[in-house]
């Protein structure tokens, strides 16, 4: 796995400010954003299939929207767990609510309010867990969508699983190299939009763009390792093409 030109590949195509620069203007624009979780998937299926230019062009807006809205409606399937996680402590507070203007039933009131306050705390403990591992296993899941390009493919559990323990020491070395350099850019950014900040109106305007520009380029290097990835995993070439 070649890390370093991870964060350096983009450079050396002619049209990279074009290219990355539409699609942060992209990210602006309500239900096409998605597109950008499609370009991410574009990218990851170029490297995959050892294409020339890894970063794709936008001339099929329409299919990258496409993958994008695919891999939102699996996200949202995801997080229903999350959802349910919070819906429904949210009912054991209602009820004590409820029952707070009978003072006959304040004792049971403050029970159920007791009994959903520990429910809460348990089931956050559970959430945390269940967020971190699907943002270790999650990358996996866009690989092996970008390798067969259905929503189906999202769901394939056993396969998303296989995929990463069978490739264990690629699939450690792309995420831990994306967690540093998100927390390492993450810092260089803030340090510099606390000083442009200090700097009235343009200060805040240049603070914004960086931050765009930064999200744009983490997400190009994130694909490009995730890409490296699933080539080492399923050998080049194993990625559909763009119709």
């Amino acid at each position: 796995m070649n890390i370093g030109k991870s964060f350096s590949f983009m450079f050396e195509d002619k049209q990279w400010v074009s290219k990355l620069g539409l699609g942060a203007l992209i990210t602006f624009v309500p239900i096409l954003n998605f597109a950008w979780t499609g370009y991410m998937i574009a990218l990851i299926r170029n490297v995959m299939n050892n294409e020339q230019e890894s970063l794709p062009n936008w001339d099929d807006l329409g299919k990258k929207l496409t993958d994008g809205l695919m891999l939102a409606v699996a996200g949202l399937a995801y997080a229903l767990p999350i959802i349910i996680v919070f819906c429904l402590p949210l009912s054991f507070m209602i009820v004590p609510a409820i029952l707070a203007g009978d003072s006959d039933l304040q004792g049971i009131a403050e029970a159920v309010a007791g009994f959903g306050t520990v429910l809460f705390i348990c089931l956050m403990c559970i959430f945390v867990v269940y967020a971190l591992v699907l943002s270790v296993v999650y990358p996996a899941i866009m690989v092996l969508y970008a390798r067969e390009g259905t929503l189906a493919s999202c769901f394939k559990f056993r396969e998303v699983f296989n995929l990463i323990s069978k490739n264990m020491t690629p699939f450690l070395t792309a995420w831990g190299v994306n967690i540093a350099a998100g927390l390492a850019v993450g810092f260089v950014v803030s340090a510099a939009q606390f000083v442009l900040n200090f700097i009235p109106c343009l200060g805040q305007i240049a603070a914004f763009v960086l931050t765009i520009g930064i999200v744009v380029y983490t997400s190009a290097v994130y694909s490009y390792l995730f890409g490296q990835f699933g080539a080492m995993a399923y050998g080049q070439g194993q990625a559909i093409t763009e119709t």
